[in-house]
């Protein structure tokens, strides 16, 4: 995945532990870390100011959910790549922020090899459109 820009990733996901092991997968894959947000509210600020390529956005966080912040962004930027995480295989929840816009959805517990195809796969697609 690496360019003659890095890729910008943002994560936003309100439990510590995740954002470390998203950022430490995103790192592993060649992309740079635009920002961490720890609810909605501050995915929206840090999506507004980094602008990144990528944003992994948990569906469920305080605040603001992931599901709000979405709405938020994509009024301000259509075009975003976000793929939400869920730790719960909720599917309405899932397929109303595909509706509402979001590339794709990762289930947290996916093992990591396979996270890291499936956001590649959704960058190549996202590249081509």
């Amino acid at each position: 995945m690496t360019e003659k820009k890095k890729l910008k990733v943002l994560i936003a996901d309100d439990e510590a532990h995740l954002r470390l092991m998203f950022k430490s997968m995103a790192l592993s894959m060649g992309a740079e870390v635009a920002g961490e947000a720890k609810n909605g509210a501050e995915a929206i600020d840090l999506f507004q100011t980094h602008r990144p390529h990528i944003t992994l956005l948990d569906i469920n966080m305080p605040v603001k959910t992931g599901v709000d912040a979405l709405k938020e962004i994509m009024e301000v930027s259509p075009d975003a790549l976000i793929i939400m995480l869920t730790s719960v295989a909720d599917v309405k929840t899932v397929e109303k922020c595909l509706e509402l816009g979001a590339s794709n959805y990762l289930l947290k517990d996916t093992p990591l090899e396979e996270m890291k195809k499936l956001i590649k796969e959704t960058w190549d697609e996202y590249k081509k459109a």
